[in-house]
């Protein structure tokens, strides 16, 4: 969620099967988290064309192949992996949320799910909030990589559309799933600029809070829909 957070892929055979496939999984997370890790340490110290895949290798103790398993280029291992962005199970349980409400019917728990999704999120940044500012780093050393991440963030702001579609049981053009994406959207990556500005020595989640309930106040104001002027439709 965010140019500077950028936002969110919100993440069963055996028993014995499934705790062998999260262990897997837990070690691949760990191999693609040390491959951003230090593609983003030597982008920023050196620049994109500063130093090879093989260098990136060598650190991270893997081989060739496997780098280029984990990511296509280094532009892609600097950006990172969109299944490392969200705590496994937060997805699930926002999805959750909305089945008590009839499908096709956005649930009257929606907002206040988002916000505690957010909230979650928050915490999940503050833990990362080392790597968020490497990646800060690196963007000022290669600005051409904002577009990567601009069109980044738009594949997994229409992923999570379609996470909120899921809940809610409705298609992901609906307008509330569309305006709920887009005002989230914003409100991070505002709060994520105010949060890495110098100086700043608020919390993050103190940030993202004040402005949702800002955001809460205006949309909560009476308005009435303009009447037409005559003469046109």
């Amino acid at each position: 969620m965010h140019l500077f957070t950028v936002s969110a892929k919100l993440y069963f055979v055996n028993e014995s099967a499934a705790i062998g496939s999260g262990l897997r999984e837990r070690k691949r997370a760990a191999t693609r988290a040390a491959i951003t890790s230090i593609t983003r340490k030597l982008t920023a110290e050196r620049g994109l064309s500063g130093y090879t895949v093989e260098e990136v290798c060598e650190q991270a103790d893997i081989s060739r192949r496997t780098f280029f398993n984990y990511f296509p280029t280094k532009e892609d291992a600097v950006l990172g992996h969109i299944d490392d962005d969200i705590p496994a199970g937060v997805l699930e349980e926002f999805i959750a949320g909305g089945h008590a409400s009839p499908a096709g019917e956005i649930s009257p728990t929606l907002f206040q799910d988002l916000v505690r999704l957010s909230l979650k999120l928050s915490e999940h940044m503050a833990a990362s909030e080392e790597e968020t500012r490497q990646l800060i780093g690196v963007v000022k050393k290669e600005p051409q990589l904002i577009l990567r991440i601009i069109g980044v963030t738009e594949q997994r702001e229409a992923q999570f559309a379609r996470d909120v579609a899921l809940r809610e049981g409705v298609a992901p053009d609906h307008p509330v799933v569309q305006m709920a994406v887009v005002l989230l959207g914003t409100i991070a990556r505002k709060s994520s600029m105010a949060y890495f500005s110098e100086g700043n020595t608020r919390p993050y989640s103190e940030l993202l809070m004040e402005n949702i309930s800002a955001a809460s106040e205006l949309f909560s104001q009476p308005f009435e829909l303009p009447v037409p002027a005559e003469g046109h439709s």
